[in-house]
């Protein structure tokens, strides 16, 4: 029995860049359709994108609306007992897809594999490009202003963990994951510890006494220089071989993962296709696994 449904989420809404509302239909040109039940697609509307530097909160009405269809579409997979695979699209998709898992299975953990914290509020954004704002609203720090979809609890900071961070705003957003408790393994600490005990660390807490996991996938998570097609850059990240045995390792999971989204691939800023081959690797790995 196909257990996997792909979601196209075609969006860049929420970056100030260009492109990654590209990636899906790139993607999913080397995705195994054999692997998979159905294949939805959630589109942004057609709208002139905000750039205003002053605005801090760019595009909004828009994201929201995006969102609003993308957490239905979600749903609608998990009713049907499928795990839905999340293709982006800029990183606010995972508002929709986080909250939409947290619906269903109400006590589960999160992974957010990224570059970035993405725990910025409305008041500590120094860009508002709210791809900069998803994780911090999953556990409820915005309010329900990028949620109003949802119903429901927020997911428990003590049981999310973010794996690879090596940007984060100073002081409004490391001040927010202070406050909220989050579990920070910096790409330091894998440098550091190794990947296997960064893992083990992180797959503790959020399956401890837990009903499972959602797994967010961020590409800037890897070092640019072996994955540059993405919108935000930052220098001194994990190898790809690093992100693909990590991704590997939380396979070995994969009955306590429910949901799973893989976001923020910019085709305009590759080059040969190695960050597009890197991503496929990752996404047949998952496929395979389940």
């Amino acid at each position: 029995m196909k257990v996997l449904d792909l979601i196209k989420a075609c969006t860049d809404l929420g970056v100030n860049k260009d492109g990654a509302e590209l990636a899906p239909n790139i993607i999913c040109e080397n995705v195994n359709i054999d692997k998979i039940n159905k294949i939805y697609e959630v589109k942004k509307e057609e709208c002139m994108k905000e750039l205003d530097v002053n605005n801090k909160k760019k595009n909004i009405d828009s994201i929201n609306r995006f969102n609003q269809e993308l957490y239905h579409t979600v749903c609608k997979s998990i009713e049907n007992g499928k795990v839905p695979i999340t293709i982006g699209g800029d990183h606010s998709i995972a508002i929709a897809t986080c909250l939409a898992s947290k619906k269903y299975f109400g006590n589960i953990g999160l992974v957010w594999f990224d570059a970035h914290a993405d725990f910025n509020t409305f008041h500590t954004t120094i860009t508002g490009n709210i791809h900069g704002l998803p994780f911090a609203s999953v556990v409820g720090q915005n309010g329900n202003e990028l949620t109003q979809f949802f119903e429901g609890e927020y997911f428990n900071p003590q049981k999310c963990v973010l794996i690879g961070a090596r940007s984060i705003d100073y002081p409004g957003e490391y001040e927010n994951l202070k406050k909220a408790g989050i579990n920070v393994f910096t790409t330091k600490d894998i440098k550091e510890r190794g990947v296997k005990e960064i893992f083990e660390s992180a797959i503790q807490i959020v399956t401890n006494g837990t009903n499972g996991f959602h797994l967010s996938i961020d590409t800037d998570v890897i070092d640019p220089k072996e994955a540059p097609g993405v919108s935000v850059p930052e220098v001194e990240g994990i190898t790809k071989n690093e992100f693909i045995e990590m991704i590997k390792l939380f396979m070995n999971y994969k009955e306590e993962i429910k949901t799973i989204d893989v976001v923020e691939y910019n085709p305009k800023y590759d080059i040969d296709n190695i960050t597009l081959n890197v991503v496929n690797k990752a996404i047949n790995m998952i496929e395979d696994s389940f």
